[in-house]
């Protein structure tokens, strides 16, 4: 059996039986499949999470049994099958439909003859099968076309032009740059873009930030540069968020909702490790990987703690001249690296989340100096997470007033879609 498409099959497995992360499922079975072609497994999977939902109505053409009732043993090297006949050029037809018997001998007992039955039907039918009437249900066309869940198609239907939304939805599919933030403590960008420049990657400067490199190439984190601590992986649109927080050396700053930290280190390394940074997050597991990662940085600036985020810590009040609220949030800015994102079910929890963010934001303001800076931000495009938020905290809060607010999204910026609002809290002497 290939190992490839194996491992490509155990991802995807526990993506969809465990819920787990692609990314982390993703690097996990590669080192323990150890695949001779890692880009090849990582095409095939993540080609088959954005494409979930249309795969399955295609497959849904071929089946007699629904597919939300089919095990997901079988479903899933469907999925593969269906995905590699359908996107996958260089994979044969013959071998698409082989491997995925081989897979169903060893992992679907006694369904090797469906799925072999199964894909030379969608073969015979010249590998199409008709989307629905964009024009009688516009919804149901766009989540089958590019694979969202419909609460997700009408969200955005309801913020932006019909156009701008397929846009936005073909975007979220394309597979993001691999963007580094250059650890301006131990090196500059120029130096850094030389240094993986010259180990065969392409290299390009960033587009919004200056301690940006978008790399292309494989295996750049399994090297010294990495180990070494000369940069961090992260989007533009989380450095642009800090550079719009804008630390500085000396500053006491908190970050409240700071696992992974990815924002802590940037502005440790903005502060140039002079000052103080206070990292929080509820759990302490995600708490260690700040420390270890400052560790890797060279970073001796900041205090990770364990805490709930909707609590006021009294200890802290007025202490610090920035405090930026990072807040948890429904990801649909991220749906590029974290296509399983798309199939979340509309729940309570998600509808809860403008109440969770504003009960964060509302403590995290308690800690902000006359004068200080609060910065909020999520993750995601959503105005009732985003605008409408800090529209209710401005409403509680006179004592602060907006200073900027930005939507980043994929289609226009190529970058993950992000929110960001700088407020700044009066300053009582001024006003006394």
């Amino acid at each position: 059996m290939d190992a490839n498409r194996r491992t490509a099959y155990y991802t995807l497995l526990d993506v969809e039986s465990k819920k787990s992360y692609s990314n982390i499922a993703l690097n996990h079975h590669i080192i323990t499949g150890k695949p001779d072609s890692p880009a090849f497994v990582r095409e095939l999977v993540y080609g088959v999470l954005e494409n979930k939902i249309y795969l399955d109505y295609m497959i849904g053409h071929f089946v007699k049994t629904p597919v939300a009732k089919m095990k997901t043993s079988d479903i899933t090297v469907l999925r593969m099958g269906f995905y590699q006949l359908k996107y996958m050029n260089s994979v044969p037809e013959y071998a698409a439909v082989n491997e995925s018997v081989s897979l169903a001998k060893r992992f679907c007992k006694g369904r090797e003859g469906f799925v072999n039955g199964v894909l030379r039907s969608f073969i015979r039918e010249g590998k199409e099968v008709a989307l629905p009437d964009r024009e009688k249900d516009l919804v149901n066309f766009f989540s089958i076309k590019y694979s969202y869940e419909p609460w997700i198609v009408e969200l955005w239907l309801d913020q932006y032009a019909v156009d701008f939304v397929e846009e936005l939805l073909a975007a979220g599919n394309l597979t993001p740059d691999l963007v580094i933030r250059v650890n301006t403590l131990k090196t500059s960008r120029q130096d850094l873009r030389r240094r993986v420049a010259s180990k065969g990657f392409e290299v390009k400067d960033g587009y919004l930030c200056k301690e940006a490199l978008h790399v292309t190439g494989g295996n750049l984190l399994s090297g010294p540069l990495y180990k070494n601590g000369f940069f961090s992986v992260q989007d533009e649109s989380s450095m642009l968020a800090v550079n719009i927080l804008d630390p500085k050396p000396g500053e006491l700053i908190m970050d409240v909702c700071a696992a992974p930290g990815g924002k802590s280190l940037a502005i440790a390394e903005k502060m140039e490790n002079m000052g103080e940074i206070t990292s929080w997050d509820i759990y302490k597991r995600k708490v260690a990987v700040i420390d270890k990662e400052a560790e890797r940085l060279g970073i001796k600036i900041i205090t990770t703690k364990t805490w709930d985020a909707t609590r006021v810590d009294s200890s802290m009040i007025e202490k610090a001249d920035r405090v930026i609220v990072d807040a948890p949030c429904s990801g649909l800015g991220v749906v590029r690296r974290k296509p399983e994102i798309k199939y979340k079910k509309q729940s309570r929890e998600i509808s809860e989340l403008p109440k969770k963010q504003l009960a964060i934001l509302s403590a995290s303001s308690k800690y902000v100096k006359p004068g200080g800076v609060l910065l909020y931000c999520t993750c995601t495009i959503s105005t009732l997470e985003n605008q409408k938020v800090v529209g209710e905290f401005l409403k509680k809060n006179p004592s602060f007033q907006k200073e900027s607010a930005l939507q980043l999204l994929p289609n226009i910026n190529n970058t993950d879609g992000f929110f960001i609002c700088k407020m700044r809290k009066e300053d009582k002497l001024i006003n006394d």
